[in-house]
């Protein structure tokens, strides 16, 4: 450890150290090791030392020269040659402080065996590599944020190819298969191109898109259907939730009989979406008549149809008539009691535009390979193929670039949700064994302030409240998320405030500088101020899952995203070039 003095402590405090260099001729000799972020070393008593980081520098004009006081925060401390976390040791003043050298570096970045995970280069000295612990990284939820071009996609990309074996284009695992299990909401189509090696590499992909994806209404819960087919500010609300409510349930006990006296709302069962409209059709337009004390539907079909809630499944074309009048073809009287006169005009236009509308048909209209619809006894298909399992996947890439924006939340809701719950079935079954959960999921939420933000309407509450609740329960079930934004003032304070690891790229916003700072680890709130000068692909690292905060730079992924901004000036001094724009037309209008 360094022995050479450059200056002693003046005032002293569990979140600040003041020291003070009464020579100008010491601050100039180590002028590089006195940089905000960079640390120093503390004596307390004469074995231990303590550990802090550069906050602030300033010089004071004496009768000697100019003196210097240093602010720095505490970090850690070394006490029987090992390196702690916190402030449990403050020096006195007047204790000699000396420069970190690389013994102590070595001490703090190696000694604990549990950091053995690579995570890039100290920015601050290149020689040594940033190593955190893994299991404390990926099994308490991380955060990671950085604006517009700070190298995000880059820096996700290089992190998950670690964890899964990828380098230089090269699966590390061909021998055997690793239990890795990652899945990545991707709005921007990028990380295809991260995770695509060649087939000898025998790395499975799993690209899910709105063409490939299937994701059976059938799956929903009460939330996430009555968020796609029910207006929430209409007049009759109530009733076409009730309604609709009533239709679900009795479908599903149509098509599920052995299971009748077991079904809710929210059952994962099978039921027909095209007969629950038929019903709501019908009791909206519904006119019966009585004869011989028995009750009939008012049509003129023969023979005549006696009224049955299991006729209202199918397509009615009733015969208008006032209410309580003698129908002139029927010659009986006629009423409308029961039904609900109308009401449910605007209610049956939505649902009818909704199930009409071919963009949504992997959710509304799933085939399998063979054409027909997935029903109840298909349950463990649908979830195998974004857990991975349909073809051994330790990736599985959910491309939201397709999907209608009127149906991301209830897309990323409804698998998220889905995943949670395998996860906790899963992890139950295994504790009823006096075991643990031995598959392990994390879920990337790629540009997640416009799924899970901080405000919104109704639109985001169903992604909201499945993702929250895998930030709050999930880690308990061995479910896990790593959140990435460049916007993260914009999202939700529930999810951020539950996230152990902190990476933060460069931001320029300062409400997302503040925000980011507030809720990382007081001995963070220093070296949190450079945020706005890291380089390209420079990140902040705090948490659970390294020793002390630091700022690293991981190398460049291999294979990369597709996430380079285009290079405007160059193209522009290119020639003129020419476009087909029948293909682009083709492709917009998916005739390919």
């Amino acid at each position: 450890m360094s022995t050479t003095k450059i200056g002693q402590v003046l005032e002293s405090s569990p979140n600040s150290i003041l020291i003070e260099v009464s020579e100008t001729s010491i601050f100039e000799t180590h002028k590089k090791d006195f940089q905000i972020g960079k640390y120093l070393e503390i004596a307390e008593g004469n074995l231990n030392k303590v550990v802090a980081v550069i906050q602030n520098i300033k010089s004071n004009a004496s009768e000697t020269g100019l003196k210097f006081v240093i602010q720095t925060q505490p970090i850690g401390y070394i006490e029987n040659n090992e390196f702690n976390r916190g402030a449990a040791l403050i020096p006195s003043p007047t204790e000699p402080v000396t420069i970190v050298d690389s013994t102590t570096i070595d001490l703090i970045y190696n000694s604990n065996k549990n950091f053995n995970f690579p995570f890039g280069k100290l920015v601050q000295n290149k020689s040594i590599d940033f190593k955190i612990d893994a299991n404390k990284f990926f099994g308490k939820h991380v955060a990671l944020v950085g604006s517009t071009g700070s190298g995000k996609s880059c820096t996700v990309a290089k992190i998950l190819q670690d964890a899964v074996g990828i380098n230089s284009k090269k699966n590390i695992n061909t021998a055997q298969q690793k239990n890795a299990h990652i899945i990545i909401f991707d709005i921007h189509s990028e990380y295809k191109s991260a995770f695509d090696l060649h087939v000898d590499e025998k790395f499975n992909l799993n690209v899910l898109d709105s063409d490939t994806l299937k994701l059976p209404y059938w799956l929903m819960n009460s939330e996430e259907l009555e968020a796609l087919f029910i207006e929430g500010n209409e007049n009759n609300h109530h009733n076409q939730v009730s309604q609709f409510k009533k239709a679900v349930i009795l479908n599903k006990e149509k098509h599920n009989p052995s299971l009748k006296d077991r079904i809710n709302y929210d059952t994962p069962v099978f039921f027909d979406i095209n007969e629950v409209f038929n019903y709501i059709q019908n009791i909206n337009n519904l006119t019966v008549y009585n004869d011989g004390g028995k009750t009939y539907l008012a049509t003129l079909v023969e023979p005549k149809i006696e009224f049955n809630v299991n006729q209202l499944w199918n397509v009615i074309n009733f015969e208008e008539s006032t209410a309580n009048s003698k129908h002139e073809k029927l010659g009986v009287k006629v009423s409308k009691s029961g039904g609900f006169n109308g009401e449910f005009d605007r209610f049956i236009s939505r649902l009818e535009t909704k199930l009409s509308d071919k963009r949504l048909n992997f959710i509304l209209n799933p085939k399998k390979d063979d054409e027909t619809a997935y029903k109840t006894e298909d349950f463990g298909d649908i979830l195998k193929q974004f857990l991975g399992y349909l073809d051994k996947s330790n990736v599985t890439i959910i491309d939201l670039s397709g999907i209608p924006f009127e149906v991301l939340s209830i897309t990323v809701s409804l698998v998220s949700r889905l995943v949670f719950d395998f996860a906790f079935h899963y992890s139950k079954i295994k504790h009823l064994k006096d075991e643990q959960n031995d598959i392990p999921f994390m879920i990337v939420c790629e540009e997640a302030h416009n799924y899970i933000p901080k405000t919104g309407g109704a639109e985001y509450k169903a992604s909201k409240k499945s993702i929250e609740r895998i930030a709050k329960e999930g880690r308990k079930y061995g479910l896990s998320l790593m959140v990435v934004s460049q916007r993260p003032s914009e999202v939700s304070e529930t999810i951020f405030s539950q996230c152990n690891n902190f990476i933060s790229l460069r931001l320029t916003n300062v409400n997302d500088q503040s925000y980011v700072k507030a809720l990382m680890p007081e001995n963070s709130n220093a070296i949190a101020d450079i945020l706005p000068n890291l380089g390209a692909g420079e990140c902040l690292v705090v948490g659970d899952a390294t020793l002390i905060p630091s700022v690293v730079k991981l190398d460049m992924p291999d294979p990369q995203p597709k996430s380079q901004s285009v290079k405007f000036q160059d193209e522009w001094q290119k020639n003129w070039k020419d476009v087909g724009f029948e293909e682009i037309i083709r492709r917009w209008k998916k005739e390919d």
